[in-house]
């Protein structure tokens, strides 16, 4: 009988590794599939494999991390086999569960017309129970604000532990704070079910329930889905993996992923989802698929000397292997420091343009934001096109510039803008109440003919200050009266570091669940204030930085170089790639390595260099200068693992600063 799909030679069309994966027999199978390797490709070729052998396309289930990831395979398998994509049951792990439970929810409480909130509306719920069960709570200074406890939740449901437990693990100095967050979690349940609506969590939550609880419908979908895909494995968190062990109770299940490549666990990815999925699925196969058609071998050899340092038993061995032909060996690029590191990638970039390159073939990859504010500096002063992946530019970030209008306003109080930008940061005050405290403060000041910023202090403005703002206030006005009073006799860097160490550093704590990253920008600033002689020159630079846009049309982004975080460039590649930062202390952060999270950082650095294709540049900054104290950095302990033979040192002369 003829097959009703076009002919396809698998065996033609895939290299052994691949062939041997997508060709697997039914049973639990854990496909390692390194850097470049091909991983979608086997991941599409084995559902047409699957379909070729009679398998009905309703039968296969196909989890992905990403609704872009699930079109493109479902898209590449209706070219492949005519099978139309709608026919398949593929799609994130979130849209999977939404749709089984339009049908089943009634079964844990769901009517089929409930609704999915986005994180603003669920933060809202969330803040409306907190302020019915504690009023004070938000108000009172050390108490996480609601957008940070709906990340501790979220983080505490992913991860499938209790929010109490979490709290207690992040708030042990707060007496009290675990059982709060218990009750509030609690109210914030309810209220959802009452108004049936569901935030993404409860998507995966409600799912799982229905496995658990009703044995008719768990059976009835392994019964249905008889094959079942799961992408990128390494980054699934618990709950994720407990919705595939239960879905998957006959362990037809394809695991797919790259446990060298683990590096979300910081948002609840769980490492031993993937090292451990023989033991939860007896007899698993392994297949390794490292045959790499991305980078060429020398780029390759570095790579696995990076991962063959690991200790072992941390992860699967692994030897990714070249396709490509022989070219050059990465560049080891020790520089004087962080402006030395600029002025180096942008000349290497020219040359690399002189060589014919387009600024889109190169990447910029770093550890941290902070990091790439000297190279952005330079590149808009040598009016170069670049775009940021990860996010705003550096100083165009809300943290940055709310700080900023904080020196702003303390050199000059009649700013009432820059007033407005960070008074409006307390709760209850709005551009209309900021104005009415700087006209109040202002006409006193003049009536007692004192400095501005020494009457912000005084308790006749403090009284003007909306109640839920009070407690804050002191603090906030404290800091900008000791900028005010430090600017005749202290350096730009010494003024920064007051206001680094002031109100605003509490503030971030409380606001953000990254505070850690954005302290670290603010902390970056110190250096860079160390290069001006005012704080005119200061703000001047700091201002034009800001002004800087990120927007680009399609046409010109095609053009662009690209700086972004190693995080957002996991899944692309470039011909060209610097990676920069590379001291102990700033990669590895100097936060990984008191907390021992060497490892994560290990796979952060191999996933950085498995994005070139064909040349390499990692760079060392020999020196961090923080005022007058120039400390010297070693290089990143994951060069120093690597033996020198792997890569070329590239001997660069100092430079003038710009």
């Amino acid at each position: 009988m003829q097959s009703p799909f076009p002919p396809i030679d698998f065996k033609a069309e895939l290299n052994p590794e691949q062939y041997a994966a997508v060709t697997a027999p039914a049973g639990p199978a854990l496909v390692l599939a390194g850097a470049g390797s091909g991983k979608t490709r086997t991941l599409t070729y084995r559902v047409a494999y699957l379909l070729h052998q009679g398998v009905s396309p309703y039968e296969i289930l196909l989890l992905t991390f990403t609704n872009k990831a699930s079109r493109e395979m479902l898209d590449r398998v209706e070219a492949l086999t005519d099978v139309s994509r709608r026919q398949l049951w593929g799609g994130t792990f979130h849209s999977i569960a939404q749709r089984i439970l339009r049908v089943h929810g009634d079964l844990v409480g769901l009517k089929r017309n409930y609704t999915i909130l986005d994180e603003g509306e669920a933060e809202s719920i969330l803040k409306n129970v907190i302020q019915q069960i504690d009023p004070k709570f938000i108000k009172a200074k050390n108490h996480p604000k609601p957008k940070v406890l709906a990340n501790l939740i979220s983080y505490a449901r992913n991860t499938c532990r209790s929010p109490r437990e979490e709290a207690d693990d992040r708030y042990p100095f707060l007496d009290g704070m675990a059982d709060k967050v218990d009750q509030f979690y609690k109210a914030y349940m309810a209220a959802k079910l009452e108004q049936q609506v569901v935030d993404y969590d409860d998507l995966l939550e409600y799912f799982l329930k229905l496995l658990r609880e009703q044995p008719e419908i768990r059976e009835q979908y392994q019964d249905r889905f008889k094959h079942i895909l799961v992408d990128e494995f390494q980054d699934t968190n618990r709950l994720q993996s407990e919705i595939v062990d239960h879905l998957g109770g006959h362990h037809q299940i394809m695991a797919v992923g790259d446990d060298a490549q683990c590096i979300y666990t910081w948002r609840g990815a769980d490492f031993d989802n993937i090292m451990r999925f023989e033991e939860r699925h007896p007899g698993a196969e392994i297949h390794k698929i490292e045959t790499n058609y991305r980078s060429s071998p020398e780029i390759l050899g570095f790579a696995n000397a990076v991962l063959g340092a690991q200790p072992s038993g941390l992860g699967f061995s692994k030897e990714l292997r070249a396709v490509k032909a022989s070219g050059e060996r990465p560049y080891f690029v020790p520089v004087m420091d962080t402006r030395g590191q600029a002025r180096f990638i942008i000349e290497r970039i020219e040359g690399l343009i002189d060589e014919g390159r387009q600024l889109s073939d190169i990447a910029i990859l770093y550890r941290a934001h902070f990091q790439a504010m000297d190279l952005q500096m330079e590149l808009t002063r040598l009016n170069i096109d670049y775009q940021i992946t990860s996010g705003v530019r550096f100083f165009e970030q809300a943290h940055i510039k709310d700080f900023t209008a904080q020196l702003r306003f303390a050199s000059n109080p009649a700013d009432v803008s820059a007033f407005s930008r960070f008074v409006c940061l307390l709760p209850r005050v709005g551009p209309k109440t900021a104005e009415r405290i700087h006209k109040f403060t202002r006409e006193r000041a003049e009536k007692l003919e004192q400095n501005f910023c020494d009457v912000l202090v005084s308790e006749e403005v403090l009284k003007k200050v909306p109640g839920d703002a009070q407690e804050e206030w002191p603090s906030l006005a404290e800091t900008i009266r000791e900028l005010s009073n430090g600017l005749s006799d202290r350096s730009p860097e010494e003024l920064v570091q007051i206001a680094v160490d002031g109100w605003y550093s509490d503030y971030i704590r409380e606001i953000y669940p990254n505070w850690t990253d954005r302290a670290d920008d603010l902390q970056s600033l110190l250096g860079f204030a160390n290069r001006y002689e005012t704080m005119e020159e200061l703000l001047a630079q700091l201002v034009l930085l800001a002004a800087e846009s990120n927007e680009r049309t399609p046409e010109e982004q095609k053009n662009c170089l690209r700086l972004t975080t190693i995080h957002q460039a996991k899944g692309l590649e470039f011909p060209v790639v610097f990676v920069i930062g590379l001291a102990d202390g700033t990669f590895p952060l100097k936060r990984a390595i008191d907390e021992g999270n060497m490892e994560e950082e290990r796979r952060l650095f191999y996933v950085a260099v498995t994005r070139a294709m064909e040349e390499l540049y990692l760079s060392y900054p020999m020196l961090n200068q923080q005022g007058n104290q120039v400390m010297r950095l070693s290089p990143s302990r994951f060069i120093k693992e690597v033996h020198p033979s792997r890569y070329e040192t590239l001997r660069v002369g100092p430079t003038r600063g710009y």
